[in-house]
C-alpha cells in the first residue's frame, strides 16, 4: 500500500481537498471507540480521532479498519493541554512531546487511509499562555518535514475572532483550521469575517446544543433537547452553516458518532449506550447520500409529569406518586417498546471540563414494557437532584429519547 497523496487546492477564493488528484468533501464524523463500518454504510467518507491510540486500537488498527471501509481518516495527535498541567514554557516538556509525536507520525504517515492530521483538541479551552501556539506550530513543521502528502490542522474550541488570530499569526505552517461549535454555529460566518480569516477550515465538532449554552432549571441544570428537536437542529445547521459555505469549508465532522457519558448518556451521541440509532444518525446519513431512510425512527412529541414539562422546573415531593407520559409520531405505534429509567444527576464535583471522562450517574429504578408503556406511574425517592429518561424502541433498531430534570423535596409535615 502506498499512500494517498493528499492536497489543500485553491482555485480564486474555493478551496478543495484532493486525494491522488480527486476532488474530496469531508462527510465525517467524531469517531473513536464508535462503529467505523456503521458511518460508511450511512454514507460517510471519513472520521477524525483525538488520539492516535484510543487504549482499545492502535493507530495502525484505526487506519487498517478504515481503509477496509473506504473512509479516510483525520488521526489526532494528543497534545497536552494547559488546563491539564501542562507548562509550555517548560522547554525540555515541549521538546519531548515533539519527539514522541514524531514518532507516532513516522509510524502512520505513509497509511492510505490516512487523510490528513489533527494537532491536539481544544487548546485554546482555559489557556493562557500562547506559547502553546509556537508548540502547535513547531509539530506542523516537523510533520511536513517527514510527511509531504498530508495537510495540518489544530481543532478550536468556538471560533472566536481573537483566537482565530492569535493562531494564525503563531502557527503560520498549518494548512488549514478546524472550528468546533455547536449551538453557537450560527455565529460562524460572522466570526470568521471578523478574524480576517480567508483560510480554508473544517468544523471538526458540531451537533446538539451544548449542556453549557441551554436553559437551566431553577436549581442550575440544563435542559436536554428531545431526540426530534436535535434532529431538526442536525438537519438545519448542517444546511445553513456548513454546506453553504463552499468557498472556505472543506466539510465536517458531526460529534458523535457513538455514545459518551457527558450531563447525560444521551446528550451528545447520535447512537444510544445500547448501540440504537437515533432520528439524528438517520438525518446525516440522508445529508450524506440524498437517500431517505426505508425506516424512519419515532418522532418523538413530548414528555411530562403531571402535565409539566421542559423549560419548566419540576419539583417533587419524596414519596408522593406521579405519573410521566411521553407521545410519539409513528407508523406502527403497537410495535414500539419502552425504556424509562430514573438517574440522579452526575455529581457537580464529577462533571466533565471540555469532554473529559464524567462517570454515569447512579439508577434510581429502571422500567421496561411494551407499546401500552407510553406512561408510567412512580414514587418521587428520597430528596435530590434526579433526571428522568424514556427511550422509545422500534423493532429496527431505532430509538426516541427525552429526559426531564426533577427536584425531589422533602415532604412537609
Amino acid at each position: 500500500m502506498k499512500p494517498s497523496k493528499v492536497e489543500l487546492k485553491r482555485q480564486s477564493q474555493k478551496y478543495q481537498l484532493s486525494i491522488d488528484d480527486k476532488p474530496f468533501y469531508i462527510k465525517g464524523a467524531g469517531l473513536e471507540l464508535g462503529s467505523i463500518k456503521s458511518l460508511a454504510d450511512y454514507g460517510g467518507n471519513a472520521f477524525r480521532t483525538w488520539r492516535v491510540a484510543n487504549g482499545e486500537k492502535s493507530g495502525l488498527q484505526i487506519l487498517d479498519e478504515a481503509y477496509e471501509h473506504g473512509l479516510m481518516v483525520c488521526m489526532g495527535l494528543d497534545v497536552a493541554r494547559q488546563r491539564h498541567g501542562f507548562d509550555y514554557s517548560d522547554k525540555q516538556a515541549v521538546a519531548e512531546q515533539l519527539a514522541a509525536m514524531e514518532q507516532d507520525v513516522l509510524a502512520l504517515k505513509d497509511h492510505p487511509a490516512l487523510l490528513m492530521w489533527g494537532i491536539g483538541n481544544e487548546l485554546n479551552l482555559r489557556h493562557s499562555n500562547p506559547k502553546v501556539w509556537n508548540a502547535v506550530n513547531d509539530i506542523s513543521t516537523m510533520i511536513h518535514r517527514l510527511d509531504p502528502n498530508h495537510p495540518t490542522t489544530t481543532m478550536l474550541a468556538g471560533a472566536e475572532p481573537d483566537v482565530i488570530k492569535l493562531v494564525v499569526s503563531r502557527c503560520p505552517d498549518l494548512d488549514l483550521l478546524s472550528f468546533q461549535l455547536y449551538g453557537e454555529i450560527d455565529q460562524l460566518p460572522d466570526f470568521i469575517a471578523q478574524s480576517g480569516f480567508s483560510g480554508a477550515y473544517t468544523v471538526s465538532e458540531w451537533g446538539a446544543t451544548g449542556h453549557w449554552e441551554s436553559p437551566c432549571t431553577d436549581w442550575g441544570r440544563p435542559f436536554e433537547a428531545n431526540s426530534s428537536v436535535k434532529a431538526d437542529c442536525y438537519y438545519q445547521r448542517y444546511l445553513d452553516y456548513i454546506a453553504a459555505d463552499r468557498q472556505q469549508c472543506l466539510g465536517s465532522f458531526v460529534f458523535l458518532w457513538g455514545q459518551k457519558q457527558e450531563r447525560t448518556p444521551s446528550w451528545y451521541g447520535v447512537f444510544l449506550e445500547q448501540g440504537q440509532y437515533t432520528e439524528s444518525a438517520q438525518v446525516m446519513g440522508m445529508l450524506w447520500t440524498e437517500r431517505t431512510p426505508e425506516q424512519p425512527v419515532a418522532k418523538l412529541l413530548s414528555l411530562n409529569i403531571d402535565g409539566q414539562e421542559a423549560p419548566a422546573s419540576i419539583y417533587l415531593t419524596e414519596k408522593e406518586t406521579y405519573t410521566a407520559r411521553v407521545a410519539i409520531d409513528y407508523n406502527e405505534p403497537q410495535s414500539l417498546s419502552y425504556q424509562w429509567e430514573l438517574l440522579k444527576e452526575v455529581d457537580r464535583k464529577l462533571e466533565s471540563d471540555g469532554g473529559d471522562f464524567e462517570p454515569r450517574p447512579d439508577s434510581v429504578w429502571r422500567q421496561l414494557g411494551g407499546s401500552k408503556l407510553d406512561r408510567v406511574e412512580f414514587a418521587a425517592p428520597e430528596p435530590g437532584e434526579y433526571r428522568l429518561f424514556v427511550q422509545v424502541l422500534d423493532t429496527h433498531g431505532g430509538a426516541a429519547t427525552a429526559n426531564l430534570p426533577v427536584l425531589v423535596e422533602t415532604a412537609t409535615i
